[in-house]
């Protein structure tokens, strides 16, 4: 009997029948007989499959099911390129998914460095003065400790404290949340400079260094006092100014600071190292007020020279601007490029440090008092800046301080709303957070007595900047 191709059989027995099917296993002789090789099932190995003939691959492939049923089984490469698709695709929903979360960081970083850079340019605008709402009367806090009209107030960068003083002399260290006075530093009579550690005279400005360790204050005495902000601790005298101090700002993000006086000169100190540094000429009248952020620079308000100076302090250099028609009583940088001035005739501006005149003036910004024909306006006492956005503030002797809205580019001012206070706001400053605006009022005006509101009390004013339900926005920005 000569040599052939067995296939072994197998009974069904529930029908009865033998059916024929190819089995895994291959059998042969060697008379020119053609084995196949067939695939063990489920091996984990790569196996070599036969090519002889189209026929013999195609039975070596099938797989045995069910009712006779018969489906074709992978090859290993056809497995591994099925695998390798599935790997990818569960690799490929990883990543996207990584990337949702990765992108949503991404914007928030990229949007806070461009945000620094515009700022550092001095082209930042936050347009947030939209939202806001005007407060209640009974969500006004009034703060009272000062037997005399505050002269100036700051606010700490993390709005914890607020430092307040005034013409009887003292210095009140408050607690913002509570209102509550951590600490006094009582004045002391005129004559005593010698045995009393603090002012004797009017203080007339005072500045906080951005990390909050430096408090600085200015008085009618030509003196400038170096107090450890959180124990009030005084720490050094600077004297050096043949006037009044009239303004003094620290440079953000470092102890540099910065005086003004009604010698008409700037000085340059270093509060860190006890150190004077240099004085700046250029004003032909007593200066009432200085302001400085983060470049190496400030900017002061001449009074009654009319004028508004940029001083360079590297470059050794100062630029002059010209608008109000009248002495020019306080000034306030909006960011390192725009800043609002405030005029006795009334007047508020709006400025570039680019052009020498005003992009915005606002006449009788609070209005006017006196008889028919003979009205003057309500001068504008301060002026404040909610940096790098579209909500400034001013104060005036009305009984009012008014919020305004800056237009893009800052090309005009419209009124928000105003808040009553009675007395004269001498001092305005937003906290940074930009919830609250704190006004110090006093019956008197800072830099003089010309007239008193005797209706008035002296005292702090803490006005909430209440706004509407927020609505997901990415900030705007100038170019």
């Amino acid at each position: 009997m000569s040599s052939s191709f067995f296939i072994k059989t197998k009974q069904n027995p529930k029908k009865g029948k033998v059916v024929e099917l190819p089995k895994r296993k291959g059998e042969g002789d060697s008379a020119g007989k053609t084995k196949i090789r067939t695939k063990k099932p489920k091996s984990k190995h790569n196996e070599e499959i036969s090519s002889d003939s189209e026929t013999e691959s195609y039975v070596g492939t099938k797989k045995r099911q069910s009712n006779e049923d018969i489906d074709y089984e992978e090859t290993p490469q056809e497995k591994k390129l099925r695998l390798a698709k599935l790997y990818l695709d569960q690799l490929r929903e990883e990543e996207e998914n990584k990337a949702e979360e990765e992108l949503f960081e991404t914007d928030l970083i990229a949007g806070r460095l461009q945000e620094d850079v515009l700022e550092q340019k001095g082209k930042l605008q936050r347009f947030i003065a939209k939202d806001f709402l005007p407060p209640d009367a009974s969500e006004i806090r009034v703060l009272r400790g000062h037997k005399l009209a505050i002269t100036c107030l700051v606010i700490t960068s993390d709005d914890k404290y607020i430092f307040s003083a005034s013409k009887d002399c003292s210095i009140i260290k408050w607690d913002f949340e509570s209102g509550k006075k951590l600490h006094t530093i009582p004045g002391g009579r005129k004559g005593t400079e010698d045995q009393h550690v603090g002012h004797t005279v009017h203080i007339l400005c005072m500045a906080i260094s951005s990390d909050g360790k430096y408090l600085a204050t200015g008085d009618m005495n030509k003196l400038i006092m170096i107090w450890e902000a959180e124990t009030c601790k005084h720490l050094y005298k600077f004297t050096g100014h043949k006037g009044p101090v009239s303004g003094l700002s620290f440079r953000k993000g470092t102890h540099d600071l910065y005086s003004a006086s009604h010698d008409r000169s700037v000085k340059v100190w270093n509060v860190a190292e006890n150190a004077y540094v240099e004085t700046l000429f250029g004003h032909q009248d007593a200066i009432t007020g200085l302001d400085a952020l983060s470049r190496e620079c400030c900017v002061t308000a001449g009074g009654r020279d009319r004028s508004v100076r940029v001083w360079k302090i590297a470059e050794e250099s100062q630029l002059v601007f010209h608008g109000h028609e009248s002495s020019i009583d306080c000034v306030q940088l909006i960011n390192e490029e725009h800043m609002i001035t405030g005029a006795d005739d009334g007047s508020v501006c709006l400025w570039s440090v680019n052009k020498k005149k005003p992009l915005c003036t606002v006449k009788q910004a609070h209005g006017c008092h006196g008889d028919v024909g003979l009205e003057q306006s309500h001068w504008v006492v301060s002026v404040a800046a909610l940096q790098n956005s579209d909500t400034v503030a001013s104060g005036s002797h009305n009984s009012q301080v008014q919020l305004w809205k800056c237009e893009q580019n800052y090309r005009g001012l419209q009124p928000l709303y105003s808040v009553p206070v009675s007395g004269f706001v001498n001092s305005l400053k937003f906290s940074s957070s930009g919830q609250f605006l704190v006004a110090g009022v006093g019956q008197e005006h800072r830099l003089g007595r010309w007239w008193r509101i005797k209706d008035a009390k002296n005292g702090i004013y803490i006005i909430p900047l209440k706004r509407k339900p927020p609505k997901p926005e990415e900030p705007k920005t100038t170019e």
